[in-house]
């Protein structure tokens, strides 16, 4: 006999990211499917962690984190967003974006709670919701911008909507919200207990002089959000795993309830590190323009290709449309692309629970300018 297990995501396999760069590897194509960086982090970094460890900082810190990396990531929010964050209340270190978002959401959310989720969505949003035994409201961004259609929203809010996600620089799509989006959130949640989620992992990969619209700059909505941030995008190591969630009082201490059973506290020498870096305020303050020219340099080189813009503010990624010279749904494209042409690129339909196909391909320009080069050299052939 064989132990019965009732799975509780029982739709889920393997992730589109797996299969693709598996086939990447086998084809030994570039892979500009998954998001991370192949150029190097900071050394300085790296040397701060190994000091940090020859100086002994090798086992358990503070469950909510170090308290002067906490300190300093207070006095950061306030200097970019004019937040008042109390450290000792108001922020908890995780590992990693990913981690905060499911914790914030296992924290909240009860069976038959909806949430409500822009589509296309960050993969890990909709199984983090029902491995919870709530429901996602499943709500299309408006292609091709990808911009919030807000009367939906108000259409589809019920006595059940526990929750509303946003994710601003957004993956996939690099779309961003803007003032009036922030504007129409608040008069939606505004009187009711809806508690929002904002996934904000790319705040500092932002383009062409858009501010970032953060929660923190918003005291009404802060009162009822999990903010979420990732040191591993800021500061090129998304292999770390370090992140970090900022909440209200009240929220944050259910928040950690949660956390403690679980992760309970996050690599010490890493947090001893990154307390240090953070002081050096050009590492992140620069970001915006280094990964810009990086988007700025792929969106020139795809321009020689048959492919189509969709202009991307912010984030790791650009989507680029195809529907104007092939019928072939994205995951074939996306395949045929990898073994013929020696690309891997991620299918946006891959974002959406339904799978919808607008015809639109996913690249991340977070790379070095040659693996960009050798990534697109061949599509100009395609047609």
């Amino acid at each position: 006999m064989q132990p019965l297990i009732h799975s509780k995501l029982h739709n889920v396999g393997t992730t589109i990211f797996t299969v693709m760069s598996q086939l990447a590897a086998e084809h030994g194509a570039v892979n500009l499917g998954q998001g991370f960086p192949d150029f190097p982090m900071s050394e300085e970094l790296v040397s701060l962690v190994n000091e940090a460890m020859r100086n002994g900082w090798n086992q358990y810190t503070h469950m909510n984190g170090l308290p002067l990396l906490r300190e300093r990531l207070a006095a950061k929010a306030g200097q970019l967003y004019g937040a008042v964050i109390d450290p000792d209340t108001q922020i908890t270190i995780t590992p990693g974006g990913t981690y905060a978002i499911y914790t914030a959401l296992t924290t909240v959310l009860q069976p038959g709670d909806e949430v409500i989720v822009f589509e296309p969505a960050y993969d890990s949003y909709i199984p983090n919701i029902e491995v919870n035994g709530a429901k996602p409201v499943l709500i299309p961004l408006q292609y091709p911008g990808y911009s919030i259609p807000w009367d939906e929203v108000r259409a589809k809010i019920s006595g059940r909507t526990r929750m509303i996600m946003i994710n601003s620089p957004h993956n996939p799509t690099g779309s961003v919200l803007r003032e009036e989006d922030m504007r129409q959130l608040q008069e939606i949640v505004e009187g009711t207990h809806i508690i929002i989620l904002s996934d904000e992992v790319y705040e500092h990969l932002i383009f062409d002089g858009i501010a970032h619209q953060s929660i923190l700059r918003y005291p009404a909505l802060l009162e009822r959000s999990f903010v979420c941030f990732s040191f591993g995008k800021t500061y090129h190591c998304t292999g770390w795993k370090m992140g970090y969630c900022i909440s209200a009082p009240s929220l944050m201490q259910e928040f950690r309830k949660v956390h403690q059973f679980n992760c309970f506290s996050c690599d010490t020498s890493k947090q001893v590190a990154l307390a240090e870096y953070i002081t050096h305020k050009d590492a992140y303050l620069s970001l915006n323009d280094f990964m810009q020219q990086k988007r700025d340099y792929f969106r020139k080189l795809m321009a020689a290709t048959p492919f189509r813009c969709i202009p991307s503010h912010g984030s790791y990624f650009e989507c680029y449309g195809y529907g104007h010279f092939s019928n072939e749904t994205d995951k074939e494209l996306a395949i045929r692309l990898t073994r013929e042409y020696g690309i891997a690129t991620i299918p946006v339909s891959a974002f959406y629970k339904e799978g919808k196909d607008d015809k639109v391909l996913r690249f991340c320009f977070a790379k070095k300018e040659q693996t960009l080069e050798k990534a697109v050299e061949k599509l100009v052939y395609l047609g």
